[in-house]
């Protein structure tokens, strides 16, 4: 049996004809007619009005970072359990991540514990410099509760939507919160192009200014001429078409991936010890992985017993992301909050979701889960 993969990439004949033809073309330079088009297309599906292409959801946290004004010394609110990308754009600029647990009915972002932390900061005269939401594994974070707390403490709020495209929440499309939202294509993603991401913004003038930065900030001159040091953060146009092919696709993605996390919710769902992700009654997920907590107690085995488990049949799972706040390279950074994302990170496993897995693959998954029961 060929290994089944976390979220491996999906791509067809119209990604092939798309990219080909872009090939064909000879827009091979950075620049080009997809490019444009994907960035349009992609901050339609957003909602906003203006979309940069860039190398990775990395690169457009980063520049998002520095349009808030973000500068060396802030501080910058972040989710704990996130992938290191959030936090560590912001240690690019040589600002310092200040983590904060999440919320046990949603994983993502506790509001009421955003809401302590800018009291608290803005008692001493010293408020973040901007908030960077997550929504994570395809769930959008609580932003009528954030929005309205980042426009009462006047701090910007940024949205990493890497995991979300295509998930909504109170009818508005993931992106389209906070002066700024990303998206990332990379392959593991619910569409990709093989590497890259995008920032999305309301703003025409936050777009033209990250576009600037992100194509070394060169200046309307014959020659090469900088006025400050940018970066060389510019998705292709090859890529951008292949991006193109991909978007057309997400709303069948998502409903694939909505029918494999309907079908692990009642394959799992009565074994003692196994609970769910919580889903938001408040939008819509696009389904990006479905995760699952194990307690041990009740289940009679743990999380890596399943996992490994899994692995000897060929199969790849994978822990929920391990919180920033213990990771080595933020040892001793501060964790505002009673540290509810440790217990998810060590019960927490992501299962197979790619919008290409196979009803039989999916039973196999099933029954090995099933058949780690030790009570």
């Amino acid at each position: 049996m060929t290994r089944i993969f976390l979220s491996p990439p999906e791509v067809g004949a119209e990604e092939r004809r798309m990219l080909l033809e872009a090939f064909d073309s000879n827009w091979i330079a950075p620049t080009g007619p997809d490019l444009d088009a994907f960035e349009r297309e992609v901050a339609e599906q957003a909602g906003v009005g203006h979309g940069v292409a860039l190398s990775s959801g990395t690169a457009a946290l980063h520049l998002a970072l520095l349009l808030a004004g973000v500068e060396a010394g802030d501080e910058v609110l972040v989710p704990s359990l996130t992938f290191i990308a959030s936090a560590s754009a912001v240690t690019y600029i040589g600002a310092r991540p200040v983590f904060v647990d999440c919320s046990t009915d949603s994983w993502n972002l506790d509001p009421a514990l955003v809401e302590e932390a800018l009291i608290q900061r803005a008692a001493i005269g010293r408020l973040p410099a901007a908030v960077v939401t997550v929504d994570l594994y395809g769930e959008t974070a609580d932003y009528l509760a954030l929005e309205s707390l980042c426009r009462q403490f006047d701090v910007p709020l940024i949205e990493d939507s890497a995991e979300a495209l295509g998930a909504t929440h109170r009818g508005r499309p993931a992106g389209s919160f906070g002066l700024a939202g990303i998206f990332s294509f990379n392959g593991n993603k619910i569409i990709t192009t093989s590497g890259g991401g995008m920032l999305v913004t309301a703003s025409g003038t936050w777009a033209e200014r990250a576009r600037h930065l992100a194509n070394q900030a060169r200046e309307p001159f014959s020659h090469y001429e900088h006025v400050v040091v940018g970066y060389n953060y510019r998705l292709s146009n090859l890529l951008a078409a292949l991006g193109r092919a991909q978007l057309k696709g997400l709303p069948g993605r998502i409903e694939r991936r909505g029918r494999i996390d309907a079908a692990y919710q009642n394959g799992l769902c009565d074994l003692p010890g196994i609970s769910f992700m919580p889903r938001t009654s408040a939008g819509t997920s696009n389904y990006w992985l479905t995760c699952i907590l194990i307690d041990p107690g009740a289940f009679g085995s743990d999380r890596e017993s399943v996992r490994l488990a899994l692995e000897e049949a060929d199969i790849e799972s994978r822990p929920v992301w391990k919180p920033m706040h213990l990771q080595p390279a933020f040892a001793g950074s501060e964790l505002i909050g009673p540290g509810h994302c440790g217990p998810i990170f060590d019960q927490g496993l992501c299962l197979p979701t790619g919008a290409a897995l196979s009803p039989a693959d999916q039973d196999r998954i099933i029954e090995i889960v099933n058949d780690q029961v030790r009570v």
